[in-house]
């Protein structure tokens, strides 16, 4: 690297390490942000002579990294910013602090794709899903496939591996080819892992017209798009690849939703011509990530934190959690987004018949919400009178994201 970019890595390094020695976080952001200022190429130039692989998608990018990760290093060592900091201050501190690693798996904000791919040149990008999040003060779901299909046409040697269940991905990963500009589009493999959220598919993104569905096939009733043909599928628990050969996944971490991430890191990981029987018995180490799926035990309580942060997330995470005592904490802190209407998009019937508890800064927002889908509930206003008020057993917590950080701390599991 040029002596600038050396000098930024390093000063990036000591402030993110004096940031965790303060204890004020893992310092992913603050090295980052530090380097960048002393090199604006410094992502760049950290990212020159390394495979790279990003993660992009509304929900799903931390774990699909950590288990893209896990399978990606059957070859070697490989820089990830594990922690979540997904912006390109987060992705410039991973790779100062991993050094030189043959391998990148990056998780990226999907409003910062365009840039990231931009900056670091990877072998493969991964587009999971697209959904509505945060739009008080976020691009509508339409606007972001958008985005990500000018990048790509920017961009046509990446391979991409994309989610063919969603009308909105599929669209993004096929941007047509313009002979004039010589823009070709992009090599595509397709994953499938189901999509139980529709609410942000139903118009096409390319004429306007409806999209129907049957099953697992959706179609443009208007215009050519319909579902592709994917390549890897989950069937029953576990994943078929490309020549047809079923691996079973035996995973760590809860709900089917994980299944469909792990056929996804297969298929990256494939990608860099790491066969899925080498890979498969790694995604099993992975328990926790940055926090999410962890259990705790306190006060005989066994306690699981989920998180969901918009309504496909919500869905997801009443899939994985057991039926058991819930506590559901919401927050409208700015990196949860202002606005709560969307609680009114989240439908909460799978809580009824089970003991729910509310608190955070917006827990009366949910009440209200509760109560039109007629769940009974007991408000607690804070997360130790949530462990005072349920029996002995399992308790499990789903929170938005600052309310899920609020309760990590609280059980001192703060990165």
């Amino acid at each position: 690297m040029p002596l600038r970019a050396k000098v930024a890595s390093s000063v990036s390094r000591t402030a993110a390490a004096l940031s965790r020695a303060a204890g004020r976080g893992d310092g992913s952001v603050i090295g980052g942000w530090i380097g960048l200022k002393i090199d604006p190429d410094l992502l760049a130039h950290l990212s020159a002579g390394r495979a790279i692989a990003l993660v992009s998608g509304t929900n799903g990018k931390t774990t699909t990294t950590r288990l893209t990760t896990a399978a990606v290093g059957v070859l070697g060592r490989v820089a990830t910013n594990s922690f979540g900091a997904n912006m390109p201050t987060g992705h410039t501190s991973a790779l100062a602090k991993a050094g030189s690693t043959p391998y990148a798996v990056l998780e990226v904000d999907e409003h910062y794709l365009a840039q990231v791919l931009e900056a670091t040149e990877p072998h493969v990008v991964a587009l999971l899903n697209l959904s509505r999040d945060q739009l008080d003060r976020a691009k509508e779901v339409a606007m972001m496939a958008q985005l990500w299909r000018a990048a790509l046409v920017r961009h046509p040697d990446v391979r991409v591996v994309a989610n063919a269940d969603d009308p909105m991905v599929v669209w993004a990963a096929t941007p047509p080819a313009d002979p004039a500009q010589g823009h070709v589009p992009p090599h595509v493999t397709w994953f499938s892992a189901g999509q139980r959220w529709h609410d942000d598919s139903w118009v096409c993104p390319e004429c306007g017209s409806t999209i129907q569905r049957s099953g697992e096939q959706w179609w443009c009733t208007g215009c050519p798009l319909r579902r592709p043909q994917p390549q890897w599928t989950v069937e029953d628990d576990g994943v078929l690849d490309p020549t047809g050969a079923w691996h079973k996944v035996q995973l760590q971490l809860p709900g089917k939703v994980n299944l469909g991430n792990a056929a996804t890191a297969l298929a990256v990981a494939a990608e860099f011509g790491v066969r899925p029987v080498d890979a498969v018995s790694r995604l099993g180490v992975v328990t926790s990530v940055a926090g999410r799926y962890a259990q705790v035990d306190r006060d005989g309580r066994n306690i699981r934190l989920l998180l969901a942060k918009n309504p496909a997330s919500w869905l997801e995470a009443f899939d994985m959690a057991d039926v058991a005592p819930t506590l559901l904490s919401i927050n409208a802190r700015d990196p949860d987004g202002l606005d709560t209407s969307w609680l009114f998009d989240v439908d909460f019937s799978p809580l009824a018949g089970r003991q729910v508890l509310i608190t955070g800064d917006r827990a009366y927002d949910l009440a209200v919400r509760l109560d039109v889908n007629g769940v009974p509930f007991q408000h607690v206003r804070t997360f130790d009178d949530a462990v005072r008020a349920v029996p002995p057993g399992r308790l499990e917590v789903i929170a938005n994201y600052t309310a899920f950080q609020d309760i990590r701390a609280e059980l001192d599991r703060v990165n």
